[in-house]
């Protein structure tokens, strides 16, 4: 949002749903205020043209910051009630992060048939960080942002806090998974297993091409549907938030419009919770599901 536009639903919206990215522009690139660079730089995006311009090799800055943040609160709380666990009854915070943990064990032991002491701690910690990137969606959807722009002085200063509204980072995950699904599906089948089950299932050695084609399509879409599941809802609760900030700001009195507002956004985040964690344990679930097919023979 360049400096003097007008502020426009339209514009509020792009703006709100637009990264904070840090990439590198060519010389001689013409910037959104009207002056080229004298040499490449690395800088911050200063419209969605820019980002795109950007290309591939660019970094959403409040993607990564928020993500790895968050990362950061889950292992520090995790380890601290961990050092202060003992044999007696937990109690307080401490019993809360007990039953999530036997809460996750209990699906991992449930559905594996192999024992992995790698899938435990893996579905928890997705478990935990998903539902800590998606409770960000709960936060009034201006407040850090305009805190932001404060902080930096630049009014118009994108800046978006939901990491699971950014496809790189659902996609990062799912990829994460993916390899382990490969290598566990190699490491327990080996490669001729796991090159049988693609090539001979489920229409036998007459029909690989065919096979070949779905159980490869199969494969594929395993981390396609983890992430578009995940970003999809997560994308469309926040746009849900910022189009009732929009249109009731727009077509009612500021007072009116600010209360009637406030009050649909929190019936929204009220429902909103359930998606928050709804999502975060059907990613757990559907990782620990393909790691258990991986690990056993067709």
């Amino acid at each position: 949002m360049a400096s003097g536009t007008e502020l426009t639903s339209n514009s509020y919206l792009q703006h709100h749903l637009q990264n904070l990215v840090l990439g590198k522009l060519p010389e001689g690139y013409e910037r959104a205020d009207g002056h080229a660079l004298e040499q490449a730089t690395w800088t911050l995006a200063h419209s969605p043209k820019e980002a795109v311009d950007m290309g591939f090799w660019s970094f959403n800055v409040d993607t990564l910051g928020w993500s790895i943040f968050l990362g950061m609160v889950f292992c520090f709380f995790f380890h601290r009630v961990a050092k202060k666990s003992h044999s007696g009854a937990p109690s307080g915070f401490s019993n809360l992060i007990e039953m999530i943990v036997e809460f996750v064990n209990k699906n991992v032991n449930d559905i594996m048939s192999v024992k992995n002491p790698l899938i435990g701690p893996l579905a928890l910690t997705i478990f935990i960080w998903v539902t800590l990137m998606n409770t960000m969606d709960i936060v009034p959807v201006d407040l850090l942002p305009l805190i932001a722009q404060f902080v930096t002085g630049d009014s118009h200063l994108y800046f978006k806090v939901v990491p699971t509204t950014d496809p790189n980072i659902t996609f990062g995950m799912s990829i994460g998974v993916f390899i382990l699904i490969v290598y566990y599906s190699i490491k327990m089948k080996g490669v001729g297993g796991f090159v049988g089950e693609l090539a001979f299932q489920p229409f036998g050695k007459y029909m690989i091409p065919f096979n070949l084609l779905l159980e490869g399509i199969g494969l594929l879409a395993k981390p396609v549907s983890l992430a578009l599941r995940l970003f999809g809802n997560l994308y469309a609760g926040e746009l849900i938030f910022l189009l009732i900030a929009t249109l009731l700001g727009a077509a009612l009195p500021l007072f009116i419009g600010t209360f009637l507002g406030g009050a649909l956004q929190f019936v929204w985040a009220v429902f909103h919770i359930l998606i928050v964690l709804l999502q975060a344990f059907v990613f757990m679930m559907l990782t620990i599901v393909y790691l258990a097919m991986a690990h056993e023979h067709h």
